[in-house]
């Protein structure tokens, strides 16, 4: 073994055992336990072993988390927008700086691989930076009015609290660049991480404790049936932004109505398509629906293009070749920098994407790549997997699986497969192949669907929108209007 390599598995052996502190909340600019003393425990995806110990959050928790934002708002809202721009940039600066930290600790916590990780950090970084540089545009209108003695003009205000809940599959990711838009308004936030991942959301803290004044941002981790629903029902959290299944966003609008007239957005999951016509780049679309499961962090991604349609006339090559491309992709330790492929985030989901994996084989589906591994192994490994069927009869057609199993299909027509395209109540992202520009164009039309694609795969474009529709979600985050929608416009009529 290299001494590069030895350095490195150290490396990767002292930071396990690093992560074993006494990891806090953030709530009122101070680094706090729950108010109860009570602590979950964190799990190695990669391994299945404890690795630390993170505060369980609770009602109290929360309600005081909401009490702090409450109480920094008026002056946080009163400072000049190009002064909150400031604290994003320190805070991006910050991040930079213990980027390598960061991305190390959500590869332990998520199981992605380092590489992944790394990307991650950085994506956080340009967006608090592009957000930050949206100041000024944050703008209201001049209406022309009949009086020459008076004028008419709206501002931009701030709700006040907005109450932020992410997903586990890009936590850091997910935890610094979501309260960008909200901060640079002038509200406060109580942002809530996801229960299995909370360890860089609590590093986060850490880091902006530093750097914001008490309350304008509040950490607290915990389960989502007692920390969010608590941030969800409370009267004053006037704005509320949540990513993740489809199930817990319908219920976050429900609780959310019942306790007072609130704000929410919900970008939410999906059951994606990649249509491949006959004149597609072969090379290029097999390795667009390769980069569109996002198998680099294990398909667990509300983006990942889940439902291949491949035109008949070259279907069974292209699912051939994709299946022995991913056959050769490196699954192993994410810590190792060459792992392509790490474990899912968590037994539980482990769990549910094998119950897919047994679902396809009951129901007669040709297993083309990948499979479970042996069970004997330890930590939660599933090989990227392929399934073929000339029909879609299999729920895993028409159900989002969110682990890094794929399914493959024909199609012989440009209405049926359009049609097919949009039978599901689901429309986040899709993926369009073709050298013909009608097609494409037509297509991007005809799918119902929030983003798509031409000729490429799962990027997000800087200051593109990004959200879905029906049941895949509602609102727009990652440009200016994420920015509009955590303001409220306010008409003011002036007459000398």
């Amino acid at each position: 073994m290299s001494a590069n390599a030895t350095e490195y598995l150290q490396a990767a052996k002292d930071l396990r055992e690093g992560i074993d502190r006494d990891w806090r909340m953030l709530i009122g600019g101070e680094l706090t336990g729950s108010l109860s003393g009570e602590r979950a425990a964190v799990f190695d995806p990669a391994t299945g072993e404890q690795v630390t110990t993170i505060p369980r959050g609770d009602e109290a928790d929360a309600n005081r988390a909401i009490d702090a934002a409450l109480a920094a708002f008026p002056a946080w809202a009163a400072r000049a927008i190009t002064d909150r721009a400031a604290h994003l940039h320190r805070l991006a600066d910050a991040i930079e700086e213990a980027g390598e930290e960061l991305a190390w600790i959500d590869t332990i916590d998520n199981g992605s691989p380092i590489a992944v990780m790394r990307g991650d950090y950085r994506i956080a970084v340009e967006h608090l930076r592009y957000f930050a540089g949206l100041a000024l545009q944050l703008r209201g209108e001049s209406i022309p009015v009949d009086q020459r003695d008076a004028v008419d003009f709206s501002v931009r205000a701030p709700f006040g609290v907005v109450g932020r809940i992410v997903p586990f599959n890009h936590p850091f990711m997910f935890a610094a660049s979501r309260i960008a838009a909200p901060l640079l308004a002038g509200n406060t936030v109580v942002l809530k991480p996801a229960e299995a991942t909370s360890l860089s959301a609590l590093r986060l803290g850490e880091i902006a404790a530093g750097i914001f004044p008490p309350g304008v941002l509040n950490i607290v981790s915990g389960p989502g049936r007692t920390v969010g629903d608590t941030i969800v029902r409370h009267p004053e959290v006037r704005r509320l932004a949540f990513t993740g299944s489809g199930e817990v966003g319908r219920s976050i609008q429900a609780q959310a109505a019942s306790a007072s007239v609130k704000v929410v957005t919900l970008e939410l999951g999906g059951k994606n398509p990649m249509i491949v016509f006959p004149d597609a780049d072969f090379e290029e679309a097999i390795q667009g629906a390769i980069r569109g499961m996002n198998f680099a962090w294990q398909g667990q991604s509300c983006g990942s293009t889940s439902r291949l349609y491949v035109h008949r006339s070259i279907y069974r090559q292209f699912v051939e070749e994709l299946g022995r491309r991913l056959d050769l992709m490196g699954m192993g330790d994410p810590l190792d920098e060459k792992t392509e492929v790490g474990p899912v985030v968590s037994r539980a989901q482990y769990e549910k994407v094998t119950s897919y994996f047994h679902s396809g084989i009951d129901d007669g589906l040709e297993l083309i790549a990948g499979g479970l591994p042996d069970p004997a192994q330890p930590g939660n490994f599933i090989r990227p997997t392929l399934f073929a069927a000339e029909n879609e009869q299999s729920r895993l057609f028409s159900e989002e699986i969110f682990g890094p199993v794929l399914v493959a299909t024909c199609f012989d027509d440009y209405d049926e497969i359009i049609a097919r395209a949009n039978a599901l109540p689901l429309g986040l992202t899709a993926s369009v192949w073709t050298k013909d520009l009608a097609t494409a164009l037509k297509a991007s039309r005809d799918i119902e669907t929030g983003y798509v694609w031409v000729n490429w795969s799962s990027s997000h474009i800087p200051g593109a929108s990004f959200g879905g529709v029906k049941d895949s979600g509602i609102g727009r985050e990652e440009g200016l209007g994420e920015l509009e929608s955590f303001t409220q416009s306010k008409n003011i009529y002036i007459r000398f």
